[in-house]
């Protein structure tokens, strides 16, 4: 009898449950003794170029796989099935000319979702099917529940998110996405390392929130009986590396923000952070800009990508002024009205009428130094900050700057954050004493940058929620 004419879910579950049952009673429920050698597609890489005669003439013999059991087809005497494991699906044969009679007829019994192993000889069917010929097959752990339908997919969102299990066990391409996360990690981690930076790791809880503009999450040591924070961003103990000696380093890891859930926004987040002393802002931009390029061929093979309803050219990055793109897009205003504004209104409305726009890789320069409160000032306008941020796609990808290594202008900028604190800006950063004295003992010049990497892979991937790039997304309840 299908599985399908036992009573929807919950009769399959209770007809697999008498399965599993029997297999406890033999003692072969769930075991841990079959040694895997092979994968899948390694198999396919080495044999698939023979033909059926070459094959056979090779009589490879002892190959070893497990996996889950996503196809089968089971016939009187004999069975095709196809067994997935992490690299891809590889098709095996099952016979009661090569196995015992019993062990073939517990094998027709088994369920999509089972996980088993296979040990036998390869061959090429009539149809050119790299195959394995089973002379031993292994029933590893019993699947209760069933998978996904294999036509039909995990159709609801929702479920795809809180059981990512199933989004990946029945969806290849989710699959490749988050191997191709690793992939970008995995590149611009390299990028770093030819630049000779050195990877650290800071403290995720902080006795201060500080490093970024942002909500912290608080949360309580009960050892200590104090308050202390998630960490908003790791900048400040990264630059405490610099003033003891570090000149380049980075940080590939969690940050912690408590915003809002959107599309582009997660509380748990994953963020990369270099420091480069002795360097220019220049020479950071063009250096991350290569960064990004190398990342997105690695995984596209090109620089011509689609994200979203763009398309986008990553081989042509542009400049430009935050004054000058407000003008460009609010030609009602001029300069005069501009400069009336305050920097934080004039980012304001730079976030509302510009960024969206700046759809082709942009380095946007020229921020207010009201709106950065870690950034040097530049040295022919000190009312601008030596800072830039990337937008790719009308989202920002990229955040940098020349740091502030001035003891006694970051105490003040640091006084005029506790003046918003105290008037209600829940988001503007304390006062950390412990990082002005070491900037007193001295800090190099030196270039930051922060990238989000999760926007990161949204863009060389082709995602336009961020809950497609991380595994398990925060999700309302």
């Amino acid at each position: 009898m299908s599985e399908e004419n036992i009573g929807g879910e919950e009769g399959i579950i209770e007809e697999r449950r008498k399965k599993l049952q029997i297999l406890r009673d033999k003692n072969k429920a769930y075991v841990n003794d079959f040694l895997k050698d092979h994968y899948a597609k390694s198999l396919h890489e080495e044999n698939d170029s023979f033909s059926k005669e070459e094959l056979e003439k090779k009589n490879i013999t002892g190959i070893s796989v497990a996996g889950r059991v996503v196809l089968m087809r089971v016939m009187g005497n004999a069975s095709f099935a196809t067994v997935r494991d992490s690299s891809g699906d590889i098709q095996i044969y099952v016979s009661k000319n090569t196995i015992d009679i019993d062990l073939y007829e517990d094998f027709k019994t088994w369920d999509l979702g089972d996980i088993i192993g296979v040990k036998g000889k390869l061959f090429k069917t009539k149809t050119d099917e790299l195959t394995i010929e089973a002379d031993e097959v292994t029933l590893i752990t019993k699947s209760i529940r069933p998978m996904p339908d294999k036509f039909k997919g995990l159709s609801d969102i929702e479920t795809r998110y809180r059981q990512r299990y199933l989004d990946l066990m029945s969806n290849e391409e989710q699959k490749v996405v988050f191997l191709n996360r690793t992939k970008v990690i995995e590149s611009v981690r390299d990028s770093l390392k030819q630049r000779n930076f050195v990877e650290v790791e800071t403290p995720m809880m902080h006795p201060i929130p500080g490093g970024a503009v942002a909500r912290p999450f608080v949360t309580q040591h009960n050892a200590l009986d104090r308050e202390l924070f998630l960490r908003i961003a790791p900048e400040l103990y990264l630059k405490r590396l610099l003033v003891g000696g570090f000149e380049r380093v980075f940080e590939l890891n969690r940050s912690f923000r408590n915003e809002g859930l959107s599309t582009k926004h997660n509380p748990e987040f994953t963020m990369l952070e270099y420091y480069e002393a002795y360097t220019t802002l220049d020479n950071t931009i063009e250096f991350t800009e290569n960064m990004i390029k190398r990342a997105c061929e690695e995984i596209n093979q090109s620089l011509a990508i689609t994200w979203g309803e763009d398309e986008l050219d990553l081989s042509n990055f542009k400049k430009a002024s935050l004054l000058d793109l407000v003008l460009e897009y609010n030609p009602s205003l001029n300069k005069d009205d501009l400069n009336k504004m305050g920097g934080k209104e004039l980012l304001e409305l730079f976030e509302s009428s510009v960024e969206e726009k700046l759809i082709q890789p942009t380095f946007v320069i020229g921020y207010p130094v009201e709106v950065s409160p870690l950034s040097r000032r530049n040295n022919e306008n000190p009312d601008i900050a030596d800072r830039f941020e990337l937008f790719i796609g009308g989202k920002e990808i990229a955040n940098g700057f020349c740091e502030l290594n001035d003891p006694d202008d970051q105490a003040e900028r640091f006084r005029d954050q506790v003046k918003a604190k105290d008037t209600g800006d829940k988001e503007a950063m304390s006062f950390d004493e412990d990082y002005v004295t070491a900037l007193e003992h001295g800090m190099p010049p030196a270039v930051g940058v922060g990238i989000g990497i999760d926007r990161l892979v949204m863009l060389i991937t082709n995602k336009t929620s961020i809950r497609d790039v991380i595994l398990f997304p925060q999700l309302k309840s």
